[in-house]
């Protein structure tokens, strides 16, 4: 599937967190969510991101918008990076990519000159409504927990 734009219906899911309970989009409908997928836990740029949103966890609390960062790792791999770095909000696994790819997280990308196929570091702001209120693709990992809190603030 294509990229998703603004106004686009946020593709529902339901996939295991850390622990292994079921976790749905629909769990928060009637409020914004912050959904984002990363390539793989505990790697340098995966870490300094989840790091930073958790840094930044107690401003989305007051803001009320839950952050759920979801990639193809297994609850067990979840668990030991939550607790490695003291992560507070749900990773989740998407083990066959498939909601990444209705997200249009995954695809080809290049790295270090190579192209592959793989996730494609992405965040998605989904409205109350259920809808996107946001999408960015190709996010650097350093620094965009913040670029998402400031357009949520805005």
């Amino acid at each position: 599937m294509g990229k998703l734009d603004a106004g686009d219906i946020a593709p529902g899911f339901t996939l295991p967190d850390q622990v292994g309970k079921p976790v749905s989009l629909a769990d928060f409908a009637g409020k914004q969510v912050v959904v984002y997928f990363y390539p793989r836990d505990d790697t340098p740029g995966c870490t300094k991101e989840a790091c930073q949103f958790n840094d930044n966890l107690a401003a989305f609390k007051k803001a009320k918008v839950p952050v759920l960062g979801i990639s193809a790792d297994t609850a067990a791999k979840h668990q030991k990076f939550r607790e490695k770095y003291g992560l507070k909000f749900p990773l989740l696994t998407d083990a066959d990519h498939e909601v990444g790819e209705a997200y249009g997280a995954w695809g080809e990308k290049t790295m270090y000159g190579k192209k592959m196929i793989g996730v494609i570091r992405s965040t998605f702001l989904v409205a109350a409504d259920g809808t996107i209120d946001r999408a960015w693709y190709h996010v650097k990992a350093d620094g965009h927990a913040a670029k998402v809190l400031e357009e949520l603030q805005n």
